[in-house]
Formats: C-alpha cells, sequence, structure tokens
C-alpha cells in the first residue's frame, strides 16, 4: 500500500467517527457548558442507525489499520 492509499483510507475512518459524534450530538442533549453530552437523563438512541454507523467505523478501523501495519512491517 501507498502512502497516499493509507492516507485516504485514514480520512474515510476520520469522516466516519465524525458521522459517530453527527449521531450523538442530533441525538444527546449537551450539558450546561455546551460541550459535553449529557447521559443524566438517560435519552433513547435509535440503537439500528447508530449500529449502522458503528459497523462502518469498526471495519474500516480493522481495516485501515490492518493495511497501515502492513506497510510498518515492509519498512523494516
Amino acid at each position: 500500500m501507498k502512502q497516499d492509499e493509507l492516507k485516504k483510507e485514514l480520512d474515510e475512518f476520520f469522516a466516519i467517527r465524525d458521522e459517530i459524534f453527527e449521531f450523538l450530538d442530533k441525538s444527546v442533549p449537551k450539558d450546561k457548558s455546551g460541550f459535553n453530552f449529557d447521559f443524566s437523563k438517560d435519552p433513547t438512541l435509535n440503537a439500528r442507525d447508530f449500529y449502522k454507523i458503528f459497523y462502518r467505523y469498526d471495519y474500516k478501523a480493522r481495516k485501515t489499520f490492518a493495511s497501515a501495519m502492513k506497510m510498518l512491517n515492509a519498512k523494516n
């Protein structure tokens, strides 16, 4: 794998991570500071929608990190 291909994989990984936080931003209220999620009232999350994003995130993480390890091992 070339360095630019790995960068693309990492960009995709972080884009999916951003989707997770967008989902949480829409689903969970923030505390008084406006920065932290307030789970004190146990907000209901749509598990199916969250799983769809998380599954893609997990798959991309495993794929990207495996590719990165191969690239690092090839250089040693």
